[in-house]
């Protein structure tokens, strides 16, 4: 039995939890917000995004 989740799903989930427990402040998630919508905006979006499927791909192989 598998499940599959999404990587926005899953990031924001860390992300919300290092703010909860205070290992991140709100101004850093802030921040990293940001840079990852500009990121995803950038010309390096098609290359993250074929790293990012290649290594989901990969995890359940190992």
């Amino acid at each position: 039995m598998s499940f599959t989740i999404s990587a926005l799903l899953l990031t924001g989930l860390i992300v919300c939890m290092l703010v909860r427990y205070k290992a991140v402040g709100v101004g850093a998630a802030i921040v990293v917000l940001l840079f990852g919508f500009y990121l995803a905006r950038s010309p390096l979006a098609p290359s993250l995004d074929k790293v990012v499927t290649t290594v989901s791909d990969a995890v359940p192989d190992i």
